[in-house]
């Protein structure tokens, strides 16, 4: 009898040790997937905040910032503030790359600001993926006078329906077709124009519109002194990030055009600063 017990005593342990194992591997593969998934994801996306990964997936913050940080510590991703990204595309990638990058928010910001620019008005546009929509968004326009720093603007606009297009001077960059340095700033200080329109690298609560090269962010913040209505055009994956040069702080715009309303304490700071924020559908 005591010998019986001990037997089945044994076959007890040995079960729950297998369900105990299967459950373990159970997690682990899911974990697997769901960081394999991840991965995907920001392939596609580029940078992604923890909220939006926990909604995706459906699991709380804290479960994501666990996958985090198992993934961060293989080299697989790099953690940020607040978000996440390949270490492939921390800093910009190149221009062709970001084009693709939350390509139908951009479409959708592009469309809705070329609706608030009419026939015949004058418009001042820096190089960036977002403007480079708003320049296809414009296509049906007639008469537009274009002043621009990008050969992708000014090629896509300059043969079509009575529209003039000025293009500044220098040399232009491999990356993205389009010239920057004094010579630049210089001729489109000579204008002044209806719709000054930037893209962005960042747009920070206390740092502003921010960029990721000081060139890039010297043009910008000129061609804000030349509009009559100062407008930024970025999708919302650009909130509450930090790139490294300011462009100008929040007061220096008038208009925000996003995909995504912004959160706090961003949305407070765009609200003192008297900042319009119209959402693209």
């Amino acid at each position: 009898m005591l010998r019986l017990r001990g037997y089945l005593a044994s076959l007890a342990e040995r079960k729950r040790h297998k369900r105990a194992h299967f459950h373990i591997s159970g997690i682990s593969m899911k974990h697997s997937l769901r960081h394999g998934q991840l991965l995907s994801l920001l392939e596609r996306e580029g940078t992604i905040s923890i909220g939006d990964l926990a909604d995706h997936f459906g699991v709380s913050q804290e479960t994501v910032r666990r996958d985090v940080k198992l993934l961060a510590a293989r080299g697989a991703l790099v953690r940020m503030h607040g978000a996440v990204a390949l270490p492939s595309v921390v800093g910009e990638a190149p221009f062709e790359k970001r084009m693709n990058r939350n390509r139908d928010a951009k479409e959708a910001i592009a469309r809705l600001a070329a609706s608030t620019i009419a026939n015949g008005q004058s418009i001042m546009v820096d190089t960036g993926t977002t403007t480079s929509y708003l320049a296809r968004a414009l296509l049906e326009h007639r008469r537009l006078t274009v002043v621009t720093n990008s050969s992708d603007m000014a090629r896509t606009l300059a043969t079509v329906n009575g529209n003039k297009v000025y293009m500044a001077g220098g040399e232009l960059r491999s990356d993205n077709g389009a010239a920057f340095g004094v010579s630049a700033i210089e001729f489109i200080s000579r204008f002044r124009v209806d719709h000054a329109i930037i893209s962005a690298g960042a747009i920070h609560a206390d740092m502003g519109v921010m960029d990721y090269e000081l060139e890039e962010a010297q043009f910008a913040g000129a061609v804000l002194r030349q509009g009559a209505r100062r407008l930024v055009i970025t999708d919302a994956s650009k909130f509450e990030q930090k790139a490294l040069v300011q462009v100008c702080p929040l007061a220096g715009i008038d208009e925000l055009i996003v995909d995504r309303p912004p959160a706090e304490p961003l949305a407070e700071q765009l609200l003192a600063a008297e900042v319009t924020v119209r959402l693209a559908a």
